[in-house]
């Protein structure tokens, strides 16, 4: 893994940055023991600006690991705990997209869900009423494209919770392509999903300059077809 690209950097400076995560690679540390992207953007940052001692790199929020897009990382623990601010308080604008094998229906519109996570299966069950243990889940879609097979939608995540996403668009009959989990029938070769997280939008914690960053998705004939 090379995270010295300068296209999956997609913003820096001495408070922030944002990278374009591809699928398979996790964020923070799990059972897994793969060395997670903070701990190579660490090495990153020691190495270009010849820092002494441990790097300080926070993380603001985490992505599937079988999916894509933009991540924000925190440099400074003052950046760190307003973007922690600003995510428990709505104020950063997240929107993914996502191709689906069936069109949704309507073809816009809002969803809320209750959703209750099992930890023993890493998966999130939807309903649509409270029940004990589940997290109210809300987003709300559109669709952009449609192919002869697939169907791009864009998703803007109003709330946080496990695996919302996906089991939201599951829920309304809508699974993701190769998300075998969320009811997608088989999986993609490479073991990714199709969901990428293509923006995010929000105040710069110091300065308050309005940042706005895309993420091109990664190079993948399906991708390519909807215009990525």
């Amino acid at each position: 893994m090379s995270v010295n690209s300068t296209e999956r950097i997609l913003y820096e400076d001495n408070h922030l940055l944002v990278f374009n995560k591809l699928p398979s690679e996790i964020v923070q540390g799990d059972k897994t023991g793969d060395v997670p992207l903070v701990d190579l953007l660490k090495v990153y940052i020691k190495k270009k600006y010849h820092k002494p001692g441990n790097v300080f790199l926070g993380v603001v929020h985490r992505l599937d690991r079988p999916a894509s897009g933009a991540v924000i990382f925190a440099r400074t623990g003052k950046a760190l705990g307003r973007l922690n601010g600003m995510l428990r308080d709505g104020n950063i604008q997240k929107i993914y997209w996502a191709v689906v094998k069936n069109r949704p229906v309507p073809e816009s519109g809002h969803l809320v869900h209750f959703l209750r996570r099992n930890e023993e299966q890493n998966k999130s069950y939807a309903y649509d009423h409270e029940v004990r243990g589940a997290k109210r889940a809300e987003l709300n879609y559109r669709l952009l494209q449609s192919g002869e097979f697939y169907h791009l939608i864009e998703i803007e995540l109003l709330t946080g919770r496990h695996h919302q996403i996906r089991a939201q668009l599951a829920a309304v009959g809508c699974p993701i392509k190769g998300d075998i989990k969320y009811g997608f029938p088989r999986t993609n070769d490479d073991g990714s999903i199709h969901l990428h997280a293509r923006r995010v939008e929000f105040s710069h914690p110091v300065s308050k300059e309005t940042i706005r960053i895309e993420a091109q998705p990664p190079a993948d004939a399906l991708w390519d077809y909807f215009g990525g």
